[in-house]
């Protein structure tokens, strides 16, 4: 927990940095000279020394994609490893926050300086604002020392970067730090194929959620075409069991490749095939457990696993086995 001396602050967009235009709040340049005069106005903040970089064009988070982890991982590889920062404060919009945090917890298993993400539930500069709250209280938890991996920083809170998930659509603590019981083995030593250095590709990945009627015709189209699946089962795990064709749709995307995962609906809930027999039978057709994960968390860990180019045996092998800490309590 070394504090940081050499900080990258490295805007990708998002409300924090938002400006009005006719059609409402879109994201803007220009952040770095905003941030400098208002650190010029209260000197007293404790701050590490930094400099700032913009992935361009800034985005709404809503916009995230793949492509936009896999350049926010190969900006922070390169302020770390070439440019000799020893920690990156990302700014990033609220509506994906926490997924990205999530992707970049797997995508950068290994790297030897912190990560902290945070943003903000208005624009810097507008009334009553938590944009400076957010992004200078993340830069004193720098400043202090953070231990290296993924966090989230938001309302003064500093979370882990794969537990966390955004709960509220306004209000300033929207974010929380999802700890479930823990129910996956931890990873003896990080597999030489999920070294952050290692390349990464794009997969077609899809969430499913479970409900009444959902019909084997519909988790067919589901399917189709995908590398992997996120299945959010009901409770500890469970789903339409005396539906033989939902189970054989289940079974045909096994056998031809398909990555099948499962976390619970449940907040605070966690994947036990074994409590329920409806849960024995999805077990048996192959879905894996995700253990407590969070959608986040379970989506950008297939992301990263798929992404690696991994086969689906060992894939599936690493995905129930606890990397970073995201199966954890």
């Amino acid at each position: 927990m070394n504090p940081s001396q050499n900080l990258l602050v490295l805007y990708t967009g998002g409300t924090i940095g938002m400006e009005m235009s006719e059609a409402g709040l879109t994201p803007a340049s220009g952040f770095e000279a905003r941030l400098r005069a208002e650190q010029a106005l209260h000197p007293e903040r404790p701050a590490p020394a930094w400099q700032f970089r913009e992935l361009s064009p800034p985005i709404d988070s809503a916009n995230m994609r793949q492509a936009n982890w896999l350049a926010m991982r190969d900006a922070i590889v390169q302020a770390v490893d070439e440019d000799g920062f020893d920690a990156v404060l990302l700014l990033h919009g609220t509506d994906t926050l926490a997924y990205s945090a999530a992707a970049l917890s797997f995508l950068l298993l290994g790297l030897q300086a912190p990560v902290v993400l945070t943003g903000s539930m208005l624009p810097a500069g507008a009334a009553g604002s938590d944009a400076w709250p957010n992004l200078f209280g993340a830069l004193a938890a720098l400043h202090q020392g953070c231990l290296q991996g993924v966090h989230l920083y938001f309302d003064g809170q500093l979370l882990h970067g794969a537990r966390a998930s955004k709960l509220k659509s306004e209000a300033f603590d929207a974010f929380a730090g999802m700890a479930r019981p823990r129910h996956a083995a931890r990873a003896e030593e990080l597999p030489a194929a999920l070294h952050y250095r290692q390349p990464r590709r794009e997969v077609s990945l899809a969430v499913l959620p479970l409900f009444p009627g959902l019909s084997a015709e519909q988790l067919r189209a589901g399917l189709s075409g995908v590398h992997g699946a996120l299945l959010e089962c009901y409770g500890s795990g469970t789903g339409p069991s005396d539906d033989a064709e939902f189970l054989a749709v289940l079974r045909e995307a096994r056998q031809r490749g398909v990555l099948l995962a499962a976390i619970s609906q449940c907040p605070f809930g966690h994947i036990d095939f074994e409590v329920y027999a409806a849960g024995s039978a999805l077990a048996e057709a192959g879905l894996i457990s995700g253990s407590g994960m969070t959608r986040e968390a379970a989506l950008g860990k297939l992301f990263s696993l798929l992404g690696a180019g991994l086969e689906a045996a060992e894939a599936e092998r690493l995905f129930a086995l606890d990397l970073c800490g995201e199966c954890a309590e």
